[in-house]
């Protein structure tokens, strides 16, 4: 065994250049630290000791197989599984471009074998209860119920994610164009576009808004006490939207993240078009909704067909 920095000191180099460098939220950089923690733990059992190095030769592609093997006896899911062998990936790749290892031992270890899941969606049916209830609501022209519409309106008419609405302030909106600006995953900033419905109920909740602002504040989504509205309070204004609206009960806000993607990709819009306008890197993170249409198409064929059976 070689000497050198201890594990603990390298896991923190990477962690600040994940924050510092690449930019990643803290939630993202918190996940790192808890998978990287648990693969420390696992690889001070696997070798009997505490004063290994990240740079030893033995922390090698056996030992982070027989840390995946570790890891299933434990009965942890297939995808958890992945995301802690892609955190490894990243982590050697950090200490490989840094000189500190001459290889990334992660590199060409295979993960467990995942299953496409469809994320949780409504049908146009409910997503239509939902704002015929939310619309009621607003109706009573409260800060509650103007701002209930806002948000189903922002997070289904525009796509965007609960962060990025969560940390939207109101001169994140251009009025005029109907566009709002968010801060998506790596602090990427983008463009999106703002129904006219959205801007409609903008206009009612702004007055409820000013109401109780608090001086100096900014955030978009404020609470009675004119601060900025958390994320949890805004998921529990969804799940209840969906439950009295749709009876819709274990979905989050993301369902209608979802339910804007699938609905697009029904309606014909291109996948490129779709991939845009969520602000995902990838186009195969994208492609998971278009099962979703398929399924809907094969449904169609196979009750309208007459030698479909």
């Amino acid at each position: 065994m070689t000497g050198g920095v201890s594990p603990r000191t390298e896991v923190q180099d990477f962690l600040k250049h994940l924050q510092d460098e690449r930019q990643l939220s803290p939630n993202t950089v918190r996940a790192y630290r808890r998978d990287l923690h648990q693969l420390e733990t696992f690889l001070s059992e696997f070798f009997g000791r505490d004063d290994w190095s990240w740079e030893d030769d033995e922390v090698d592609r056996l030992a982070l197989r027989a840390f995946m093997g570790w890891c299933a006896r434990r009965g942890l899911a297939k995808r958890t599984m992945a995301r802690k062998l892609a955190a490894s990936r990243t982590f050697f790749a950090f200490l490989h471009r840094e000189g500190r290892r001459p290889t990334n031992p992660a590199r060409s270890l295979r993960g467990p074998k995942l299953e496409a899941r469809l994320p949780g969606h409504l049908t146009p049916g409910d997503v239509s209860d939902v704002f015929d209830h939310a619309e009621s609501l607003a109706a009573e022209n409260t800060l509650a119920g103007t701002r209930m519409l806002v948000v189903l309106e922002l997070l289904y008419g525009s796509g965007i994610r609960l962060s990025e609405l969560h940390g939207a302030d109101l001169g994140s909106i251009d009025v005029a164009r109907g566009r709002i600006r968010v801060v998506g995953k790596g602090r990427k900033q983008r463009i999106v576009p703002v129904t006219g419905r959205a801007l409609r109920a903008l206009a009612r909740y702004e007055p409820r808004r000013q109401e109780v602002l608090a001086p100096e504040e900014r955030a978009l989504l404020v609470n009675a006490r004119g601060g900025r509205l958390s994320r949890r309070s805004i998921q529990g204004i969804v799940r209840r939207a969906f439950e009295q609206a749709a009876g819709a009960r274990g979905l989050s806000t993301h369902a209608l993240r979802h339910s804007f993607a699938t609905h697009l990709l029904d309606a014909g819009a291109e996948l490129l078009a779709v991939k845009e306008l969520l602000g995902h890197v990838s186009l195969s993170t994208t492609q998971i909704y278009t099962h979703t249409s398929k399924e809907r198409l094969l449904r169609v064929y196979r009750g309208a067909h007459p030698r479909s059976e």
